[in-house]
């Protein structure tokens, strides 16, 4: 189970909370990091 708090920081709302997953929308992402920094549980990373 996902908390959802990246979802409601994306300025371009392109992460969707699923059950067991995080959808994301890297075609139109702009790299902000915002996601990452507010992920409690650090289960975000910037590829590298």
């Amino acid at each position: 189970m996902y908390c959802g708090e990246c979802a409601g920081v994306c300025p371009r709302s392109l992460i969707e909370v699923r059950e067991n997953s995080l959808k994301f929308d890297k075609k139109n992402c702009k790299e902000c990091t915002i996601c990452i920094q507010v992920c409690p549980v650090q289960a975000l990373a910037k590829e590298e």
